[in-house]
């Protein structure tokens, strides 16, 4: 059912990624639990959850990308600490890790970080410029933004389970540059 996907993708042997899973999950639940404890639950499906109001999805919009902003500044801080420790030695990560955490960064900031800030203050702004009470389509609207949620959901899953690109930046070039359609992974050897 799950085709390749087994108990060894989960890294149960690399401390870095375990225990930052480990703090994330103890942040949600901790969250979770006091949004029920607090009894905010019904307030936050009807008012927030389910809302087609372009004001409130342009907030949530916004949250989105604050807390992949958190993520990518993550990543940044791991990527900037490899280089300054790599510099007369091996350094923490091993190359596979840095790539993919190089690729991480670059995807979270730009899908995950940028565009739904841009959306976000497109949500709350131009029905305000324009004079209208709502956006065009406000159901389509809410989709579109629980999709993008779900992508970031998607994309921060790949933290703990099997493995994400370890394209880095170079991809786009070596892409362009493949006349012969040679797999990616010997580009990628090609480009060591």
């Amino acid at each position: 059912m799950l085709g390749k996907l087994n108990w060894s993708a989960i890294p149960l042997d690399q401390p870095i990624p375990m225990i930052t899973s480990a703090v994330v999950a103890l942040a949600i639940l901790g969250v979770l639990g006091w949004v029920v404890v607090r009894g905010h639950l019904p307030y936050l499906w009807k008012e927030w959850i389910t809302s087609v109001d372009h004001k409130r999805i342009g907030v949530m919009y916004t949250l989105l990308a604050m807390v992949m902003l958190l993520r990518g500044f993550a990543d940044a801080i791991m990527m900037r600490s490899q280089q300054a420790i790599a510099y007369q030695s091996q350094g923490y990560l091993p190359p596979e890790h840095f790539n993919q955490i190089f690729s991480a960064h670059g995807t979270i900031m730009i899908f995950f970080v940028a565009m739904p800030f841009m959306i976000g203050l497109m949500n709350l702004v131009v029905p305000w410029q324009l004079g209208v009470r709502d956006v065009a389509f406000p159901t389509l609207n809410s989709v579109g933004f629980w999709l993008t949620a779900t992508g970031a959901l998607l994309v921060n899953i790949s933290l703990i389970v099997g493995e994400f690109a370890r394209t880095g930046g170079s991809l786009w070039i070596m892409a362009h540059l493949n006349q012969n359609m040679m797999p990616m992974d010997q580009l990628m050897q090609m480009q060591r």
